[in-house]
């Protein structure tokens, strides 16, 4: 039987993020999933490393690759439009849930069951996508600087925002990694290394 799952998947690459924005740079979900995929693996290292936690560094990667990808199916709704209200976060989580069970249902039923996890939080892993929602917003951040350091004022503000709610999520991986990490994202290629 032939599964639509994977060139479904692979459209993740025709959805644009930040719409309402002037970017200098596009971004496209798979872009930003591949990002969020690779921060969220570091915050997990850091946690184990630094934190002596046991976080299950290769479950939150692979979480984070696929984090977006109901947005194939639903379009990446901006921020300011997603938490309007209650009613529309609400209404947006059930078109995600929707999107990602339909999703689901394009593999095959042998392999399903290794995939839900990555689509469905489970009570147990719920630190882990604590950890991609704070990938995610590190993902924002960094797009930010990068705007601003081609000249695009455009992204001051959401820089401020999101620099805040990082700081206030009170996660410890996160203050490490925004502390040592994020300041070489003003650098300059020569300036790197």
């Amino acid at each position: 039987m032939a599964s639509d799952f994977f060139a479904m998947i692979s459209r993740m690459k025709y959805i644009k993020r930040w719409s309402l924005m002037k970017n200098s740079s596009p971004e496209n979900i798979s872009e930003h999933s591949l990002e969020v995929s690779m921060l969220a693996h570091c915050l997990a290292v850091i946690s184990n490393k630094r934190l002596g936690n046991n976080v299950n560094e290769q479950k939150v990667a692979l979480i984070g690759l696929y984090h977006d990808s109901t947005e194939i199916i639903t379009g990446d709704l901006p921020t300011p439009v997603k938490y309007f209200n209650k009613a529309i976060q609400g209404s947006y989580k059930e078109i995600e849930r929707l999107a990602a069970t339909k999703l689901l249902n394009m593999l095959p039923e042998d392999l399903k069951e290794e995939y839900v996890d990555l689509f469905f939080p489970k009570e147990e892993d719920e630190y882990l996508w604590k950890l991609v929602k704070a990938a995610d917003k590190i993902s924002a951040l960094i797009k930010c600087i990068q705007e601003e350091n081609t000249g695009n004022t455009e992204f001051v503000s959401a820089k401020k925002s999101t620099l805040e709610i990082l700081r206030n999520l009170g996660m410890e991986e996160v203050d490490i990694f925004l502390d040592e990490f994020l300041p070489s994202y003003t650098k300059t290629l020569d300036e790197l290394g």
